[in-house]
């Protein structure tokens, strides 16, 4: 089946649902974390797909910062002895910043995928090498 073949699929719905982008069928992780190395219904290899940090960045901003601030918030109201942090803080914590990370990094590989994204490269274009010496000298 050629690439156009394939349906155009949601990356946010396949990286949530953790399944493959092209086929939207097969898994897309073989562990919590760990990606397949290739779809085992379509057998799109998941070698280009490099998420980087990019779900830890966003647990840290989006789910980290607000457990810190909840955390902070109830020692400076109530100087909550520490058994208090125990049962809510670090709960909080653990439920706002692991959940995330499997879905966000199915949704970043996805969009790799989809938007067919790879690394960039430094090419000079012809147009913007430049002049020769002579014409600067003029």
């Amino acid at each position: 089946m050629a690439t156009s073949d394939w349906p155009k699929l949601s990356p946010f719905e396949c990286g949530v649902r953790g399944c493959c982008p092209r086929c939207g069928q097969g898994r897309l992780f073989r562990g919590f974390l760990t990606l397949a190395p290739s779809c085992e219904v379509c057998g799109l290899d998941y070698s280009f797909a490099d998420p980087a940090d990019g779900p830890a960045f966003f647990v840290i901003c989006f789910g980290c910062v607000p457990s810190v601030v909840f955390g902070l918030w109830i020692e400076m109201a109530f100087q909550a002895p520490y058994w208090v942090h125990l049962v809510t803080t670090i709960p909080f914590m653990l439920l706002t910043c692991i959940p995330p990370l499997r879905p966000l990094k199915g949704w970043l590989v996805a969009s790799q995928y989809y938007y067919k994204a790879e690394e960039g490269r430094l090419v000079a274009p012809e147009a913007a090498k430049a002049p020769p010496p002579s014409v600067l000298r003029g």
